[in-house]
């Protein structure tokens, strides 16, 4: 304890610049001034330190406040989000199944009509084919007759005479006349 009392000593015994010096002697210095000095800052000290803390409270506590409220707000946006994101994906799917269905209906709708072409293609063919057929049945029939009238005609002129010719034209003139005679 001497030690530090000596350390105290030693720096009193600094050069004083004018008139001021330290005394560092804590025994020679009057306990009754100490007790005063520390009574009137701790009494006025007490005020300042507790509207000091006091603001600073203030401020921690409207900083929680504000961060709760920022907090609350964000939650808040979240849960919309949440619900938007929802609706959205309920959306999706409502179109996604639509798109299928939509796909699904023009397939068979596309597959119905290419059905339909080839069908009536196959009826085009096949009408084709008949008239095709029934025109050279056509064809065969008056070639077949020509030639039949040509070996009739032919075999006609060879037969006839003038007078069977003669009698062949009157009987075809009566036949006329009779039915001439009919219809009037």
């Amino acid at each position: 304890m001497k030690n530090i009392t000596d350390s105290f000593v030693f720096v009193g015994h600094w050069s004083s610049a004018g008139s001021f010096e330290f005394n560092t002697d804590i025994l020679a210095t009057n306990p009754i001034n100490l007790s005063v000095v520390l009574g009137v800052l701790i009494f006025f000290g007490k005020g300042v330190l507790n509207d000091l803390l006091d603001k600073r409270k203030q401020r921690i506590l409207s900083t929680i406040r504000n961060s709760e409220e920022l907090r609350r707000g964000a939650i808040e946006q979240l849960e919309i989000a949440r619900v938007r994101l929802r609706k959205v994906e309920i959306e999706a799917d409502e179109y996604r199944t639509k798109g299928y269905s939509e796909i699904e209906r023009e397939k068979v709708n596309l597959i119905n009509a290419t059905c339909n072409s080839l069908e009536r293609l196959e009826n085009y063919k096949n009408e084709t084919l008949f008239f095709e057929k029934q025109r050279a049945i056509n064809q065969v029939r008056q070639q077949v007759l020509q030639q039949a009238l040509q070996r009739a005609l032919g075999t006609l002129n060879s037969c006839l005479n003038s007078e069977l010719h003669f009698r062949t034209i009157s009987a075809n003139i009566s036949i006329l006349g009779s039915v001439e005679e009919i219809s009037d």
